[in-house]
């Protein structure tokens, strides 16, 4: 008995080793690559909501909440790609709707080209740049004043008006020594121009918008200089800054300096960088408070989340680990709460969104 089930271990195992029962290494799926629109036309490529696993079942409710919220247009891009594209009211592909501070994120970019071509250093005084008395301080101070106090907002100037004429650009802190949004980063765009000899549209033109095939253009509103365009030129520029500055194999703009850009700049507001929101940091504060609030901005969103954010919840949103670019144009989504930038709307939106792929 004992020599009958010897033989048959025997003859399991020598089966269990033959070479016709092995499995065959399976062929890696190969990474899909990073698309890239072309420069003209209306062509983009597009990837199926069911050929990433999402959940069919949660685009309705995410789409009826983006109407309910006064949305004009919505957009996601994964690797590039059109994963969902949508108009409400009457908006269409061709319309265009203004960035509002949403757009300041375009300034950002542009200052650092202009610093990698040499033009500028963002650590120089601003006066260097646009002569002395920009603001009405006394010299010793307005002169504390560098192109990165603009970009990160920490200026010291008075924030109690957005208005930059000298008169209105009042002491209120050494630069560098206090956080507070304030419409004079547009000072940047003065910088730049003077540097490169340039207005600065045809800089911009030239070194941004048409090497990504983005359309729009800049126009006052009030003190500000604002860009209005279509969504998908949002969903461009927001595909640049999920590159690290490439537009396929082009630098724009640098990386280094791009994520300096999309990185706590200074030890005030954790949240902020030069002129982008930052998701995930253990405290941040908002326009027109000197408040810390401790937590992530938007606690339903993935924690590196970057983004752009202006009045009425214009939204660029860029978020690395999702490979995904998240572009939301409309009047504002709640008309009894309006806000500069962050509002309770960003929450419920990332959990719809959140929904769709969790």
């Amino acid at each position: 008995m004992s020599k009958i089930i010897y033989s048959l271990i025997i003859v399991f195992f020598c089966s269990s080793c033959s070479s016709d029962t092995v499995e065959p290494t399976p062929t890696p799926t190969p990474a899909e690559t990073l698309y890239f629109p072309p420069l003209t036309g209306t062509t983009w490529e597009t990837k199926s909501i069911a050929s990433l696993g999402w959940k069919l079942s949660d685009v309705q409710p995410l789409l009826d909440y983006l109407e309910l919220k006064n949305s004009k247009s919505f957009i996601i891009l994964v690797n590039g790609r059109i994963v969902m594209e949508h108009y409400f009211n009457g908006h269409s592909a061709t319309s265009n709707w203004y960035w509002a501070s949403a757009g300041k994120t375009l300034t950002s970019t542009v200052t650092g080209i202009a610093q990698q071509e040499d033009l500028i250093n963002i650590n120089t005084k601003v006066s260097q740049y646009i002569g002395t008395g920009w603001t009405s301080l006394p010299l010793a101070k307005e002169n504390l004043i560098t192109n990165k106090h603009l970009l990160n907002m920490t200026s010291g100037l008075d924030d109690s008006t957005d208005d930059i004429d000298p008169a209105s650009l009042k002491y209120k802190a050494d630069a560098g020594t206090r956080w507070a949004y304030h419409n004079v980063y547009v000072k940047l765009q003065d910088v730049i121009a003077q540097a490169s000899g340039q207005t600065w549209n045809a800089y911009f033109n030239t070194k941004l918008k048409d090497k990504i095939g983005m359309d729009g253009a800049w126009f006052q509103l009030g003190n500000n200089s604002v860009y209005g365009s279509n969504t998908r030129s949002m969903a461009r520029f927001g595909l640049l800054l999920f590159n690290k500055g490439k537009w396929e194999n082009n630098t724009i703009v640098s990386e280094n300096y791009l994520n300096e850009a999309t990185n706590t700049s200074q030890t005030i507001n954790l949240g902020y960088g030069y002129l982008w929101w930052l998701n995930g940091k253990s405290s941040y504060q908002l326009p027109q408070s000197q408040l810390q609030f401790n937590g992530s901005l938007i606690p339903t969103a993935p924690v590196d989340m970057f983004m752009a954010l202006g009045k009425n919840d214009q939204k660029i949103y860029v978020i690395p680990s999702k490979k995904m670019v998240v572009i939301r144009m409309g009047d504002v989504a709640n008309p009894d709460n309006p806000t500069f930038a962050l509002s309770d709307f960003d929450e419920t939106l990332w959990q719809k969104i959140s929904a769709l792929y969790q």
